[in-house]
């Protein structure tokens, strides 16, 4: 079984919205919405749940029905952190998946997510245990010395982007976030599942990405997921 946990619990300060910007209507449609319909338009996602802000599970239970989300299966309180969030829709899951299912752990603010990514993701995870979007860099990085200089340069041929979704093997992603919130590694801020996972010494294997995978966070990428959603009409505006 191929499950996608879609993270909706963000309160999106960074939009100066008084609604969280996962649930802000672009075009006519809420953000999280977009997300959602490529999860359940996919042939080997079985079933999707939903992480959601405290106070917003009526509303996500209305867009599901309104709009077809049929997968929908469960809808979990968000955390006061996003690495919570992410723990709490995993412990959500126990009864439910066997040890051996596959997690798609994604962002509900990125709805351009394309079809073959979450195929691939799921591929590599079956072959490695788990499977990262990922893109390569193609702009310069440097080391900042201060604030204002600079000396070193970062090979960009070493590094890559990491986005979402993520797959992992059911079993071995409650247990590594059970084991970080214990040990109190991976759990911070910035973190993530690929954060916690490698912290914990996991090797993670890359997916394929794309560069239209974009993660709204501030007025700007709303702007531009328009601009995308208007390019892309004849697929994502059915």
């Amino acid at each position: 079984m191929n499950v996608a946990l879609i993270i909706a619990g963000g309160s999106g300060k960074r939009t100066n919205q008084d609604i969280p910007k996962q649930f802000l209507n672009v075009m006519d449609k809420p953000i999280v919405v977009y997300t959602l319909e490529t999860f359940q338009k996919h042939p080997e996602i079985q079933g999707i749940a939903v992480v959601c802000l405290e106070g917003w599970e009526h509303v996500l239970e209305a867009y599901a029905k309104q709009f077809g989300i049929a997968k929908l299966q469960w809808i979990v309180k968000g955390g006061a952190s996003g690495q919570e969030s992410i723990r709490n829709g995993l412990e959500a899951l126990e009864k439910e998946l066997s040890p051996e299912d596959v997690v798609l752990i994604h962002d509900g603010i990125r709805p351009m997510v394309d079809p073959s990514i979450i195929t691939d993701c799921i591929a590599k995870c079956k072959e490695y245990g788990n499977g990262i979007t990922s893109l390569p860099i193609t702009e310069q990085i440097f080391e900042k010395d201060t604030e204002e200089t600079t000396t070193k340069v970062i090979p960009r041929e070493k590094l890559k982007i990491l986005q979402t979704p993520q797959a992992y093997r059911y079993e071995t992603i409650l247990s590594r976030y059970r084991e970080g919130f214990e040990k109190e590694i991976g759990i911070g801020p910035s973190d993530y599942a690929n954060t916690l996972m490698v912290k914990l010494g996991e090797t993670l294997y890359f997916a394929k990405g794309s560069s239209n995978n974009i993660k709204i966070t501030t007025k700007e990428d709303i702007e531009t997921f328009k601009a995308m959603l208007t390019v892309n009409k004849a697929t994502w505006l059915k």
